[in-house]
């Protein structure tokens, strides 16, 4: 018979491995009793924005009343080389699909806690269930897009969907986050995982960013690391898993791995991979004042240094005519604090802290900015003495998930448009003056509303300071309508 010692110990032993195990919790706030927007549990599915549904070859039309003082006759629209009259180019790439492109790159850009000793998912950070050594930037990186609206700093992360887990599950990206939050007696569940997993790469899709091929699950036996046809198969069965995790989203894009340039022919022979990036084997250096072709196929160099030596090159670049610039063009694999203060450098003196001179794209973002550029036909109209309409096609390629661009206007300025209206496939849309004109920025996504939407409905779940940064930030996309008006209006209420 079990005395009552032992029979204590026991059920004490008991009560605390179901708590240190627990992962079936309230998300964000277990109070909220609104039927339209419940709280979440770490088993409900994350959103995603629709990428599989996204709208290509649009169509703009854009239709300016002036005050009737304008010659409309010497109206100029272009699409200029860098997205927001930017003069540098900043783009990086975070290879081997760590989990630290999560839980420091993405969480430092966008105003979330900070560790330098644990790791965290999306779960975690819905649960509040975080590492005991977080901190905050109080404040998220970026620039601006030429009119005081906040653009993040945007990036491009490698995935790796092959990898088998010991653990028994499918792929490394299928790894479940125990959620626990209060839980003390161990940090584990923050320990680095060894991939990053679905869940954390979709809400860094959600937020602009991209993805990248790297490295396929080749057998290491007889060569087959350099076998370009091998290569070339796995780049289809990594696309199946990738559009099947990620809500049909596609990827179009190969960072080389560890230098073998049979991935690079490889792709040249994948028709869905659009742009290369690599290191030693890449020739092509990025001058994007220069660039008069889509660069399909293109394999632009980057660098792997030191961050003092990114510093000294991006202050070097910035001493020059916008038109030599060379783009600034970084890998990376692991994160941590240092990179973290290298970010907010660039925030603090190039970005929206700064001289406001950079635009940090992702690769992907970059590559279909200039095919719109090189690709789009833009027609003006003139349908009386004060209006004009300009029409401009936006013709995209497969996997496309950026139709956005700037249009600048020569001749006009700001305080001559009496009225500036679009067709519905624009959804977000700004409008002022720049050096030498008119700028507007276009924006066809087509769930933007819904995606603001959905950033709004989580403030009002857990009404942090964050979340409300992120609920203006994605609602201060949109185009003036009663549904923005009526956003802003819940989040400031």
């Amino acid at each position: 018979m079990i005395n009552r010692h032992k029979l204590f110990i026991l059920l004490l032993f008991v009560i605390v491995t179901i708590f240190s195990c627990v992962d079936e919790i309230d998300v964000i706030n277990t109070n909220n009793n609104n039927p339209s927007n419940p709280p979440l549990t770490t088993n409900s599915p994350l959103y995603i924005y629709p990428f599989g549904d996204e709208v290509s070859n649009s169509i703009v039309e854009i239709t300016i009343q002036t005050d009737g003082t304008i010659d409309l006759n010497s109206l100029e629209a272009e699409i200029p080389h860098l997205k927001y009259n930017k003069s540098l180019l900043f783009m990086f790439t975070q290879d081997d699909c760590r989990q630290d492109a999560f839980s420091c790159t993405w969480a430092a850009i966008n105003g979330k806690p900070l560790t330098n000793q644990y790791f965290y998912d999306i779960r975690h950070l819905l649960a509040n269930d975080l590492p005991p050594d977080i901190y905050y930037l109080g404040k998220t990186l970026g620039t601006n897009d030429g009119l005081e609206n906040e653009v993040r700093f945007h990036f491009t992360t490698t995935v790796y969907p092959q990898k088998n887990l010991k653990e028994g599950y499918a792929s490394m990206y299928d790894a479940p986050s125990t959620v626990n939050p209060g839980f003390n007696v161990n940090y584990y569940r923050f320990f680095m995982k060894s991939f990053l997993i679905w869940d954390n790469v979709k809400e860094m899709l959600n937020y602009g960013n991209s993805i990248a091929f790297h490295d396929v699950a080749l057998d290491t036996t007889n060569n087959n690391v350099n076998n370009q046809d091998s290569i070339l198969l796995h780049f289809a069965i990594c696309q199946d898993s990738i559009k099947k995790n990620l809500n049909q989203r596609g990827c179009k894009v190969l960072a080389e791995p560890n230098g073998n340039i049979n991935y690079y022919y490889a792709a040249l022979n994948y028709n869905l991979i659009k742009i290369i990036t690599g290191q030693g084997n890449a020739p092509y250096i990025l001058y994007p004042f220069n660039v008069n072709y889509d660069l399909e196929k293109e394999f632009i160099n980057r660098e792997f240094a030191p961050l003092s030596y990114f510093q000294s090159k991006i202050s070097e670049e910035m001493q020059k005519p916008k038109e030599q610039r060379k783009a600034v063009r970084v890998g990376i694999h692991g994160a941590g604090e240092d990179w973290v203060e290298f970010l907010l450098w660039i925030n603090d003196n190039y970005g929206k802290d700064g001289d406001n001179s950079v635009w940090v794209p992702s690769l992907e973002e970059y590559y279909e900015y200039n095919y719109y550029r090189i690709h789009s036909n833009i027609t003006k109209t003139i349908i009386d003495n004060n209006t004009v309409k300009f029409t401009i096609t936006l013709p995209s390629q497969q996997y496309f998930y950026y139709p956005s661009i700037t249009l600048n206007l020569k001749g006009i300025t700001n305080s001559k448009i009496q009225n500036l209206t679009t067709n519905d496939v624009v959804k977000g849309l700004n409008y002022g003056d720049y050096s030498e004109g008119v700028m507007i920025n276009i924006d066809c996504r087509k769930y933007l509303l819904e995606h603001a939407t959905h950033y709004v409905e989580q403030y009002e779940r857990n009404k942090t300071k964050s979340n409300k940064d992120d609920a203006l930030y994605f609602t201060n996309m949109l185009k003036n309508s009663n549904q923005k008006t009526d956003l802003l209006n819940r989040i400031n209420r």
